[in-house]
């Protein structure tokens, strides 16, 4: 949605940059958006993109009447180009979060069911699922003291710790940046203001690999999100 978006696409695929867009399926249906999947077919962007399920109800009931529809048509377009298919080297990639407080199933398990689902039903392929746990900050956090949910939820998620899924975290080897170049260890400080600083906040046009290389991460009870169960990361579990 951003009005720079493909300009910062093209530019960096001409660096030579793998560009991922982890998107919401439903944008392609927003006004001015119609084209959206060919620009990201021509600039071979891979695509992660959010199906909490593969059941319209569930999908619809967490994300809006009329969701799960649009999420098919447009994977159907997606496939039409190519993506999801042996040989073409365009990844179609899927998020699962669950639907309710708890943790996600097997992966792998997961991911077998979806693409059996989505094919048999509507001859959709995809390459992988990531399955990612739902965090309990900001909208998600109001939602689970609406229904008295948030207490039990942060004990499952504490209680859940796997000291196995530490090494794979992303805030140990990945960056968040604002739009305004603000640097974060991960989208979910970012989403908490929670900035990165080294006497002062830092942004992405003072920091360097000196700065940043023995840098400490920002932690606060969220994290136990990231390491529950078999963990949660932008591509999906860690153990």
């Amino acid at each position: 949605m951003n009005p720079h978006f493909r300009a910062l696409v093209r530019r960096a695929t001409k660096l030579g940059v793998h560009v991922i867009d982890r998107c919401n399926l439903t944008v392609f249906f927003v006004k001015g958006q119609e084209d959206l999947p060919e620009f990201l077919r021509d600039n071979q962007v891979e695509v992660v993109a959010s199906l909490p399920c593969y059941s319209k109800e569930n999908v619809d009931k967490q994300r809006g009447s009329g969701t799960f529809d649009e999420s098919i048509r447009a994977l159907l377009k997606l496939n039409e180009l190519g993506y999801g298919k042996e040989g073409t080297g365009l990844e179609l990639n899927l998020v699962y979060n669950p639907v309710g407080p708890h943790l996600p199933p097997s992966q792998t398990k997961l991911e077998k069911d979806y693409k059996e689902i989505l094919s048999q039903d509507f001859g959709i392929v995809f390459n992988r699922l990531y399955t990612i746990t739902n965090m309990p900050i900001k909208r998600y956090t109001k939602y689970l003291k609406a229904f008295g949910q948030l207490e039990s939820y942060e004990n499952l998620l504490f209680e859940s710790f796997n000291p196995a899924t530490l090494d794979g975290l992303m805030c140990r080897n990945t960056l968040s940046v604002s739009w305004d170049g603000k640097l974060y260890d991960c989208d979910f400080n970012q989403m908490l203001g929670m900035q990165m600083r080294n006497g002062k906040p830092l942004t992405i046009f003072d920091a360097s690999w000196d700065t940043l290389k023995n840098f400490q991460i920002l932690t606060a009870d969220h994290c136990f999100g990231c390491t529950a169960g078999c963990g949660s990361s932008c591509q999906g579990a860690l153990s």
